[in-house]
C-alpha cells in the first residue's frame, strides 16, 4: 500500500539506481550479447524496483524498466507525421548498376576520377521505424507507413529491452529522432517457433513476418512476449546537439548512447571497395544472427550528401545492393487468369507448392502472354520460381531438359472468366484486356467510382467505402443501377442515416444533368481523357453518332490516333457497354446538345497567318500527355495549369502530340513518345516553361 508521506531521499536514490543497474544489464544482455549477471539476479533487481514503485506510485516514471511489460490494448494505432521523411532507398542488383551509382555521385560532385569514400553496412530485412526522444526520453515511436505518416506503436516499441528508454545523462539533446530496423533474431524466432509447436499453434513464416506482426499488436502485452530486437541505422529530426560530419562517426555516436548498431559496417573507398563490402558480407550471410537481404552503401560525408539531394522519394547519396532473389524448382500445374480492377487479364501460374522465400508458394504471376511466350512457358513444366521479400512470387525460368512429352502450351481465353465479354489486346500494348468494363464483376468498383468522381458525372458523396458496400451487398451492378436506389436500401447500408442517404439520393438526381464529355469521360472506356472526350464530343456532336462511328472516322477527330480509335470501338462493340448507355439514358440522364466543331483544317482557312507569338507560345493549342508522377503539383493541377494556358492534355501519345511530361516512374508512354520521336520534357523543364508564363 501506497505511503501518505514523501519517499525518504534513500529510497529515492536506491531507486534511481536500480534504474540505471537494469538499464545497464538490459544494454550488456540484449545490445552487447555479454550478460554481466544471471537471471536470477536480474530477477531480483527487478522485483525490488517494481516494490519500490508499488509503494511510491509518485516515483514511477515511463522510463522505468518496469514499463516494458506493456499496458492497455488499444482499439487502433494513432497516425504519427514524421517530422522528416522516412524515405526508401533506390535499389541495385548487378556490377552495372554500382558503377552507374558510383559515377552518378562522382559527377553531382564534380570529383572526376577521384574515389568516394563510402559508408556500407547490412540491409536489415525487418520493419523501418522512427525513435522519438525528447531531452533524453522515449516519448514516441511510428512505423515508416507510406514514409510521411506512420502508425504510432510507442508501447510496443516500450517492449523491446535493445531501444534504452533513457539516454545516458551527456547524450539528453531537446529532441532526438533516431531511425532503425526493428527485427528477430533467428536464434529467437527458432525458440519462437518451438514455442508454437509446444502450444499447438500456427508457426511462424520468418523472422521479417513474425516482427511486423508482433509489433504491430494492439495488445502491447503480446508485444513484450514476443523477442524482438532494434538496431540504429540512422537520424532524423535533431534539437539541441551537434551531430557529427559523417555517417560512419554518427553511427558511433549513436553507439555511444547505447543503441545498437550493426558490427559489420565498413568505411570503403570508391567502387572497388563496395563489391569487396558486398562479397564479404555475402559469404557471412548465413551466419549473421539475423536475416538480411542486401547491404546499404552511403556516401560517407554529410556535406557531400546535401550536395547530392534527393530524386523522386529516394536518395541519391544512397542505395541498397540487394542479393539475388531466392529461388526453388517446382511444377507448373496449370495457368488460370484474373482480372485485374482495370480489366488487365493477368495470366496466374498454378504451382505445385514448393518452399521458397520463406513461405510456401503455391501461385505466381507470368505478367502477360508476351512474357509466357518469351520464357517458353508450358504447363507441366519444371519452374523456376524466384521470391526476394515481399515481391510476389514469380516463375523465371523453364528447365527445358525436365519438359514432359503431354506438356500444354497456354492459349489466352477470348472471354472475360468473369463476365464473358470480349478480351483483346490493343495494338502497341502486351496486357490483354477485358472489354465489359461497365458490367464486369472485377471491375465493377472502379466503374462506378470513375463514373461518379467529380471530373465525370459527379455524384458527391459517393466514395470508396459506400460503393465497396453497395457492390458487396450485391445491390448495385453498373452505373446505372445508381439511379434505381431508394432510401430503404441505402439506410440499411453501415453507417448510412437516412440524412446521409437523403442527401446521396440529392446528389444522384443531380448528376442526371451532365455533359456530354463528361458522360463520355465516365463511361471509362480505357484510354479516353476529358480532353479527348471534348473533342469527341465537339467532332460528333451527339452521342449515337460517337457509338457508330467507324475507326476510319474516330482517326478524323484532333489528337484521336489509331490506339485511341480502336479502343472506342471495341468499348461500343460490345453489347452489354451499350445495354448500360441505354439503361443510363432510360434513367434521364441528359446534357445539352453540342455544337459540332470540325478539325483544325476547317477552322485554318479563317485562322491568322504568319502569328510570330503564336507560333512561339509553347502551350496554345498545343497537345500534352502527362506520365509518371510530378513532386511540385499534382497530375490535375498540372491539367489544370495547362488548359488554362490554352493547351490539351491528352491520355496517350501519338504522332500528333507534342510534348510528354515525364515524372518519376514513367513507364509506357514515355517509351512510346521516344519510339514516335515526340518531345519530352523533365518536371524541372515544365516547371521552367511555365514560369515564363
Amino acid at each position: 500500500m501506497a505511503s501518505d508521506a514523501a519517499a525518504p531521499e534513500q529510497v529515492i536514490n536506491r531507486l534511481a539506481q536500480l534504474k540505471r543497474e537494469l538499464e545497464q544489464h538490459n544494454h550488456s544482455y540484449y545490445v552487447l550479447d555479454l550478460p554481466t549477471i544471471t537471471d536470477g539476479e536480474w530477477d531480483r533487481l527487478f522485483h525490488e524496483l517494481l516494490a519500490l514503485e508499488m509503494q511510491h506510485p509518485e516515483l514511477l516514471t515511463q522510463d522505468s524498466p518496469t514499463q516494458r511489460v506493456g499496458g492497455k490494448p488499444l482499439d487502433a494505432f494513432d497516425e504519427v507525421t514524421h517530422r522528416v521523411p522516412m524515405l526508401s532507398l533506390g535499389n541495385a542488383f548487378s556490377d552495372g548498376d554500382i558503377e552507374n551509382f558510383d559515377r552518378r555521385c562522382r559527377e553531382g560532385l564534380d570529383l572526376g576520377d577521384a574515389e568516394i569514400e563510402y559508408a556500407c553496412e547490412p540491409k536489415f530485412d525487418g520493419l523501418a521505424i522512427s525513435l522519438t526522444y525528447v531531452r533524453g526520453v522515449f516519448v514516441q515511436g511510428a512505423t515508416r507507413g507510406d514514409g510521411a505518416v506512420g502508425e504510432g506503436v510507442t508501447e510496443n516499441l516500450k517492449t523491446i529491452r535493445s531501444i534504452p528508454l533513457v539516454l545516458p545523462e551527456q547524450c539528453r539533446q531537446a529532441l532526438l529522432e533516431v531511425r532503425g530496423e526493428v527485427l528477430m533474431l533467428r536464434r529467437d524466432f527458432d525458440k519462437l517457433n518451438d514455442r508454437q509447436v509446444a502450444k499447438n499453434e500456427k508457426l511462424f513464416v520468418n523472422p521479417r513476418n513474425a516482427a511486423a506482426g508482433s509489433l504491430r499488436q494492439l495488445d502491447s502485452k503480446l508485444t513484450a512476449a514476443r523477442p524482438l530486437t532494434f538496431f540504429a541505422y540512422g537520424i532524423g529530426a535533431v534539437e539541441g546537439a551537434a551531430v557529427p560530419s559523417t555517417h560512419s562517426a554518427l553511427m558511433d555516436w549513436l553507439e555511444s548512447m547505447r543503441f545498437p548498431v550493426a558490427r559489420q559496417r565498413s568505411i570503403v573507398q570508391g567502387v572497388a571497395g563496395l563489391r569487396d563490402f558486398y562479397q564479404r558480407i555475402g559469404q557471412a550471410r548465413a551466419a549473421l544472427p539475423y536475416d538480411i537481404d542486401g547491404v546499404v552503401y552511403k556516401v560517407n560525408r554529410f556535406d557531400q550528401q546535401q550536395t547530392l539531394g534527393f530524386v523522386s522519394r529516394a536518395p541519391r547519396f544512397a542505395i541498397a545492393h540487394k542479393f539475388p532473389a531466392e529461388e526453388a524448382t517446382t511444377v507448373l500445374l496449370g495457368i488460370d487468369v484474373q482480372v485485374g480492377r482495370t480489366g488487365a487479364i493477368t495470366p496466374v501460374a498454378r504451382l505445385q507448392p514448393v518452399f521458397v522465400g520463406g513461405t510456401t508458394v503455391s501461385n505466381a504471376t507470368l505478367h502477360n502472354e508476351e512474357e509466357i511466350r518469351r520464357k517458353d512457358l508450358r504447363i507441366g513444366d519444371t519452374v523456376v520460381v524466384r521470391r526476394a521479400g515481399d515481391v510476389i512470387p514469380e516463375v523465371a525460368t523453364v528447365i527445358i531438359e525436365k519438359r514432359p512429352a503431354n506438356s500444354l502450351a497456354f492459349v489466352m481465353p477470348t472471354r472475360c472468366p468473369e463476365c464473358d465479354s470480349a478480351i483483346v489486346k490493343l495494338e502497341g500494348e502486351v496486357i490483354a484486356r477485358c472489354t465489359g468494363g461497365l458490367i464486369c464483376p472485377a471491375q465493377r468498383k472502379q466503374a462506378l467510382l470513375h463514373y461518379a468522381q467529380r471530373r465525370a458525372v459527379d455524384i458527391e458523396g459517393l466514395g470508396d467505402k459506400l460503393v465497396e458496400q453497395l457492390v458487396d451487398a450485391d445491390v448495385v451492378h453498373t452505373p446505372a443501377d445508381l439511379y434505381r436506389l431508394g432510401i430503404t436500401a441505402l439506410s440499411n447500408l453501415e453507417r448510412m442515416a437516412e440524412k446521409s442517404a437523403t442527401n446521396l439520393l440529392a446528389s444522384i438526381e443531380k448528376s442526371k444533368r451532365t455533359t456530354l464529355p463528361k458522360f463520355l469521360f465516365g463511361l471509362g472506356i480505357r484510354q479516353i481523357g476529358e480532353t479527348t472526350a471534348k473533342d469527341l464530343a465537339k467532332h460528333f456532336g451527339n452521342l449515337d453518332a460517337i457509338m457508330d462511328a467507324s475507326v476510319e472516322q474516330l482517326l478524323e477527330v484532333h489528337d484521336v490516333g489509331p490506339v485511341v480509335a480502336q479502343s472506342i470501338r471495341q468499348f461500343f462493340d460490345e453489347p452489354h457497354n451499350r445495354e448500360v448507355v441505354e439503361q443510363l439514358r432510360a434513367c434521364k440522364v441528359t446534357w445539352p446538345e453540342v455544337q459540332i466543331e470540325h478539325g483544325r483544317a476547317s477552322q485554318g482557312e479563317n485562322a491568322p497567318v504568319g502569328n510570330a507569338d503564336a507560333d512561339l507560345d509553347p502551350f496554345n493549342g498545343k497537345t500534352f500527355v502527362l506520365t509518371g508522377t510530378l513532386e511540385a503539383m499534382s497530375r490535375d493541377e498540372a491539367k489544370d495549369r495547362l488548359e488554362a494556358l490554352s493547351a490539351k492534355v491528352s491520355g496517350s501519345v501519338s504522332k500528333k502530340t507534342d510534348f510528354v511530361i515525364a515524372g518519376a516512374e514513367a513507364g509506357s508512354k514515355l517509351d512510346r513518345a521516344v519510339e514516335l520521336g515526340v518531345a519530352v520534357l523533365d518536371e524541372a523543364e515544365f516547371l521552367a516553361l511555365l514560369a515564363q508564363r
